[in-house]
């Protein structure tokens, strides 16, 4: 059986998830904690600390490079989920760059504001630790009192996938590609805390939202 070592919240481990989901293959997930990484670094030999990983019997995969879909990849392949296909080359690396980029880090601060109701009172000082090392001294308060500018621009960076979304059900055409499924994972970590809605301005996006939430690769012939 497949299994995906994860944080529930992480926008790349709900990329991952839902992938899985809409195969509709039997998968288990095993959560870890923020601040023990420690089975991570057993899959991967040593060669990776962050999540997912993906567990495929006897074969590991991971994320060994910065601008790669391995995971996503393997799947595709192993389940034919037609994820990558032929004619959205390019574009979709151009377009799941932006997503990892620019809407991920938008969305991941402004979900991290509330980090005290997703991470255990035990693993809180690790948690501000590794922020605020990576981003800065303060920054979760820092992001905080620019709450509603961050949400400004994460609405901004979002249009032009509303635009793309008013002609056809999913982003690139009538079923969901790979980079529905990455931009589906991030903006489910930006509403991972519940305080949250899509931006008033993108009601095709909050459409898209809701479909890409129950839509199975059955739906689709091949």
């Amino acid at each position: 059986m497949i299994e995906l070592i994860q944080f529930p919240w992480s926008p790349f481990c709900i990329v991952q998830r839902r992938i899985l989901e809409f195969s509709g293959t039997r998968f288990k997930t095993t959560n870890i904690p923020n601040t023990d990484r420690s089975l991570v670094w057993k899959l991967t030999r040593g060669q990776s600390y962050q999540v997912p990983v993906l567990r495929d019997g006897r074969h590991v995969v991971f994320e060994a490079a910065e601008d790669s879909q391995a995971i996503a990849e393997h799947l595709d392949q192993k389940l034919e989920l037609g994820l990558f296909p032929a004619q959205w080359r390019g574009l979709q690396t151009v377009l799941w760059r932006h997503i990892e980029d620019e809407i991920e880090g938008l969305g991941f601060k402004l979900n991290d504001i509330y980090f005290e109701e997703f991470i255990p009172a035990k693993e809180r000082l690790a948690f501000v630790r590794h922020k605020e090392r990576k981003f800065g001294r303060g920054c979760l308060a820092h992001w905080r009192a620019g709450q509603a500018e961050l949400l400004q621009q994460l609405a901004a960076s979002l249009g032009p996938y509303e635009q793309m979304l008013l002609n056809r059900s999913f982003l690139l055409d009538e079923r969901p590609r790979f980079v529905d499924f990455d931009l589906y994972g991030v903006l489910g970590n930006f509403m991972a805390s519940g305080h949250y809605e899509f931006p008033a301005a993108h009601a095709e996006m909050r459409k898209w939202y809701s479909r890409m939430t129950t839509v199975r690769a059955g739906d689709f012939s091949s």
